[in-house]
């Protein structure tokens, strides 16, 4: 087992009685090519975490919120199980590390790409499951979200460099937005910043603050204006 997968197990807290499980979960369907002699991927595993996932994020919102209605309930299961939420989750594990990549896919900056990470992120939960039972699962994947009230708290926060992140990902990659300083004003102790968002080359918007993640923000507003959201 590489090392990456062994320090794995340790931020997860569990260690796998069958290590090709979770040598599988880590496994992008473009190891295959350079691979030819396996047969594997981590989507059939996917497919079963994602059902694991919402089964147990579900009963725990259930039981942490007894005076929320379904539809409530729905919309914070999904703050926490949507694409941009997971892939942090695997930056925070350190899953980039992990993943099985075929050479064009490692080169093309597949390591990086967010929608390598959320699958893998659901790969690992369905191995844990298969690996062990459903209340090991419960206790691993809930240790990894720690605290949902501080999960969901900034899950739902108002963030508009996440929200725009989150717009653009699916089409455009994790890494296609680009915040520029374009200028700066004032003395030291009363500095004032402007900074531009670019979509590849595309600039969406200028926002100004007293700090550089102050004007982040107001660009990512102007941003989701332009792109109408």
């Amino acid at each position: 087992m590489s090392a990456a997968l062994t320090q794995l197990q340790d931020r997860i807290g569990y260690a796998f009685r069958d290590a090709n499980l979770l040598a599988t979960a880590v496994t992008h369907p473009s190891w295959l090519q350079d691979h030819p002699g396996e047969t594997e991927t981590n989507q059939r595993l996917e497919f079963l975490g994602d059902a694991v996932l919402q089964l147990v994020l579900t009963e725990a919102l259930f039981h942490h919120f007894p005076a929320d209605r379904e539809g409530e309930l729905s919309q914070r299961r999904a703050s926490l199980t949507k694409g941009v939420f997971l892939f942090q989750l695997a930056r925070e594990l350190g899953l980039d590390a992990c993943l099985r990549l075929g050479r064009s896919e490692e080169s093309g900056g597949g390591r990086t790409r967010a929608a390598a990470l959320e699958d893998a992120f659901e790969a690992v939960v369905g191995a844990l499951y298969l690996d062990s039972d459903l209340p090991t699962a419960r206790r691993v994947v809930l240790g990894i979200y720690g605290p949902l009230a501080e999960r969901l708290s900034y899950a739902t926060a108002d963030n508009p460099k996440g929200r725009l992140q989150e717009l653009v990902q699916p089409r455009h990659g994790n890494d296609a937005l680009r915040y520029e300083v374009t200028r700066t004003e004032g003395a030291d102790h009363a500095r004032a910043y402007e900074v531009s968002v670019f979509l590849l080359t595309r600039h969406l918007g200028t926002g100004r603050g007293t700090s550089k993640k102050l004007a982040e923000e107001a660009a990512a507003h102007e941003a989701l204006k332009t792109l109408g959201a």
